[in-house]
């Protein structure tokens, strides 16, 4: 505990490290208050009855608001949070999988890299006026003993009209406080608005709990065996998060001036779940759109019974989430490592892995051993996303069923570990001790 002291004491010792993460929790502490403000025209008060008589998350829009922290249910400016950026990211990166166009911005470097940023927000934009187009429709049919959440002047296409324009300036300006914290601050800032949402939930779910026990439906020895499992399931995600596997590389001998170059073995670190939780997030928001669509259809019955079946407590669901999972985890590791690349630089500068001949056969060697590592982490990963379903149904409360494992439990360890990793180079640059002075963090992608 001294030590751990010490290292925080190491940390505000550091202008620049001190100043990045203060500006961050200015920042998370703004995205808040924002999932507070409620929207122009609609009643608080009205509001709050009609979320206490929903049910929480068996509502249509209730995992999506676990995503923004509660800004749905409070119908607050931030409502849509941050995941009309992630589903445009998603659009542009498979649109440069299958159309020259997007896979010559790819190729362009910084340019590229600068006009697909700026296709990304164009896309933010138009989602997010799809989705808060959606949003408005929706909250005008809630009510509370007969009374709606919109007060009579108000409802009609103005205040559609008004609900969009705030959604989607209040997602642009999400968006933008994210890129601002990704580069003056620490961490990724698109995860950590995504991960602050989350664990903001985290006291309402104890809190459940503790009812539980008090009101005599659990038993206390029941909800430690609960809680040890929860460890269990948080150090396989760690494991998972950390497995690598170590490809050893020789590099021949060569005499460069005066000086002796190689002669030396390193490793190429593959690790077991490459893409990190970019998954979860792409299979997420791919999995909110029928329900944004069927939003716009609140009186059709037939409408209402499809949307049965992305409800997130259903086996239809979990199914088509893991083979989702599964498909992106196998898609962001083909965008975020590229063998033929890692094969053509080890032969430019003189490197091989043992038994195997240079070029296309390393090439094909490590795209072999990354395709196998993937497949055990990847069904790893669909299994832990859809656990909470499973442990709801047998008697958690929803909300800390969330925390047992899935999203909520690979988001916040995978960003936990990545800032962490961040914060951790700083100190070891500046010859501090980091967090773990047994084994520092290795880094991560998102």
């Amino acid at each position: 505990m001294a030590t751990f002291t010490e290292t925080i004491r190491n940390i505000f010792k550091i202008k620049e490290l001190k100043d990045r993460i203060l500006y961050t929790l200015a920042l998370l502490i703004i995205v808040r208050i924002g999932a507070h403000i409620t929207l122009p025209g609609v009643d608080a008060s009205v509001l709050a009855q009609a979320m206490a008589n929903s049910g929480g998350n068996d509502t249509l829009f209730g995992l999506y608001d676990m995503f923004v922290g509660g800004a749905f249910s409070n119908a607050a400016i931030f409502a849509l949070g941050i995941m009309p950026y992630i589903s445009s990211s998603i659009i542009i990166q498979l649109l440069g999988a299958v159309i020259p166009y997007f896979q010559k911005l790819q190729q362009e470097g910084e340019e590229g890299r600068k006009k697909i940023n700026q296709l990304t927000r164009y896309g933010t934009v138009f989602i997010s006026a799809i989705q808060s187009w959606g949003v408005a429709i929706h909250l005008s049919y809630i009510q509370a003993n007969g009374v709606s959440i919109i007060p009579e002047p108000v409802q009609g296409f103005g205040f559609i009209i008004t609900t969009v324009i705030v959604l989607t300036t209040a997602t642009m300006f999400l968006m933008w406080m994210g890129e601002q914290i990704t580069e003056r601050g620490i961490g990724n800032g698109i995860s950590l608005i995504i991960f602050i949402g989350i664990i903001d939930r985290l006291p309402y779910a104890l809190l459940d709990e503790f009812r539980l026990i008090q009101s005599g439906a659990r038993n206390l020895i029941v909800e430690l065996i609960i809680i040890v499992f929860m460890l269990f399931i948080i150090a396989a995600v760690v494991l998972l998060t950390q497995g690598t596997r170590r490809i050893p590389v020789e590099y021949a001998r060569r005499i460069v001036g005066n000086k002796v170059m190689g002669g030396v073995t390193q490793y190429i670190p593959l690790k077991v779940n490459t893409a990190g939780v970019m998954p979860i997030i792409f299979a997420q928001a791919i999995m909110f759109l029928p329900n944004t669509i069927l939003s716009f259809f609140p009186n059709s019955e037939f409408a209402q019974s499809i949307a049965g079946y992305f409800n997130h407590t259903s086996w239809t669901y979990s199914i088509i989430y893991a083979l989702i999972i599964i498909f992106f985890t196998y898609f962001y590791t083909a965008i975020a490592f590229n063998p033929k690349d890692v094969a053509d630089n080890m032969q430019k500068q003189g490197g091989f892995i043992p038994g195997i001949r240079p070029g296309k056969h390393t090439s094909e060697f490590i795209d072999n051993v990354l395709t196998r590592i993937t497949l055990p982490g990847s069904i790893f990963l669909a299994i832990i996303a859809i656990l909470p379903t499973f442990v709801n149904s047998l008697g958690v409360s929803g909300r800390f069923a969330s925390f047992f494992g899935g999203t909520s439990l690979l988001i916040v360890i995978g960003v936990a570990l990545d800032t962490l990793q961040q914060i951790e180079s700083h100190l070891m640059m500046r010859h501090y001790d980091s967090f773990m002075k047994t084994g520092r963090i290795k880094g991560r992608r998102y």
